[in-house]
């Protein structure tokens, strides 16, 4: 069970999917029923469940070369890598997609779809081996889930998701830059080109920060819309954290200081879903 729980990357699926929650609370305008709500938020876990089973599919001579990496499942031999786990990746993907569409509307399987294929092709596939803006195009995968629990509430996308939605595509880049700093040399070894190993740690450390800055600039201005106190008081706490870590990893850039922003970022994507889904909730129980 703790092998099949690696292989399709839960914690991040379970991430993903609640920033789909957070999209679906964001929006104003029309209801969902609770049921549907359950069944996209699960088809989004599913979806990219299944994109990150094929990353690890994909990427197995990757992370027999990375110490990071060299205990997943198919790198040790627990599960043996074959054409029957593709078949698997496919279908549970086809199943998300179809709940989602039955659940909801076409728009929401649409992106529900989408944020599979940026991660699994766009990122795994195509960019992670040739380019340092992997992460950067990558981060479009979190941004899809927050458009499918949107969609799903109201298919015209409000200026709240699209927000929502930004903030989430400028987070990816940094959490992983940090997670790179840290890993430097084995991604050197591996020959994946992340942004430190290309250009620097101190490069990588200014580029962190532009990101961060602007991001919580705009999670902040989410709130001249309809989040109110509570989602303002997360976002500003998270924000400050990571903006606070990020000016010195600026200062120091270097593996312990890359670990805090690293760790920084988590906080402040929990903080943000958590203040998305709790203002939006105790408004509609006071309405």
């Amino acid at each position: 069970m703790k092998a099949l729980l690696n292989l399709f990357k839960l914690r991040i699926g379970v991430a993903i999917a609640l920033t789909a929650v957070a999209g679906l609370m964001v929006s104003p305008g029309g209801e969902i029923g609770g049921w549907q709500a359950l069944v996209l938020t699960l088809a989004v876990l599913l979806s990219s469940s299944a994109a990150g089973a094929f990353n690890q599919f994909h990427e197995v001579d990757l992370d027999a070369r990375m110490g990071r990496t060299s205990r997943r499942p198919f790198v040790t031999g627990r599960f043996r890598h074959h054409g029957g786990w593709l078949a698997l990746i496919v279908a549970l993907t086809g199943i998300a997609v179809a709940a989602a569409w039955y659940a909801t509307n076409a728009l929401a399987a649409l992106y529900t779809f989408l944020g599979a294929f940026v991660y699994a092709i766009v990122y795994t596939v195509w960019l992670k081996r040739r380019s340092a803006w992997n992460i950067v195009i990558g981060g479009l995968a979190g941004s899809f889930a927050v458009l499918a629990g949107a969609a799903a509430v109201q298919p015209g996308l409000s200026v709240e998701a699209l927000l929502l939605a930004v903030v989430l595509f400028l987070w990816t880049p940094p959490h992983f830059w940090s997670l790179s700093i840290v890993c430097r040399d084995d991604y050197a070894k591996a020959g994946v080109p992340m942004l430190p190993v290309v250009r620097g740690d101190r490069f990588a450390a200014w580029a962190i920060f532009g990101h961060a800055l602007v991001m919580v600039g705009l999670s902040l201005a989410l709130a001249l819309w309809s989040p109110g106190w509570l989602y303002l008081a997360c976002a500003a706490a998270g924000g400050g954290l990571l903006v606070a870590r990020s000016v010195a990893l600026v200062r120091e850039p270097g593996r312990a200081t890359a670990l805090a922003n690293f760790h920084a970022s988590l906080i402040q994507l929990s903080l943000l879903l958590l203040g998305t889904i709790a203002d939006a909730w105790m408004r509609n129980a006071m309405a």
